[in-house]
């Protein structure tokens, strides 16, 4: 078509893929928690050291799938994203 620009493609590195086993399918529709403030999120469990997958923003609703011993849980949001984060930055709905 005539007057537009298509910007160049590029090939996203494989860093960039959500691990298939950090997706829940169907997401949930029912959320026990939600973000209280700006924090992390990690596809791995979270230890130190790790480098975050991403960050979650505040008001984002989760459910509370499990808490681990320590400072980290699990969670899953309204994509379906099953990821580690800490469990303080969370508050119960």
């Amino acid at each position: 078509m005539e007057g537009f620009k298509r910007p160049q493609a590029v090939v996203l590195p494989d860093s960039s893929l959500v691990p298939p086993d950090c997706v829940i399918s169907p997401a949930p529709n029912q959320f026990t928690h939600e973000v209280a403030v700006a924090q992390p999120f990690y596809f791995s469990r979270g230890e130190p050291g790790d480098r975050p997958s991403g960050d979650f923003v505040p008001g984002t609703r989760v459910a509370l799938l499990l808490r681990y011993d320590g400072k980290m849980c699990r969670v899953v949001d309204g994509a379906g994203l099953y990821v580690s984060t800490a469990f303080q930055g969370l508050r119960r709905l």
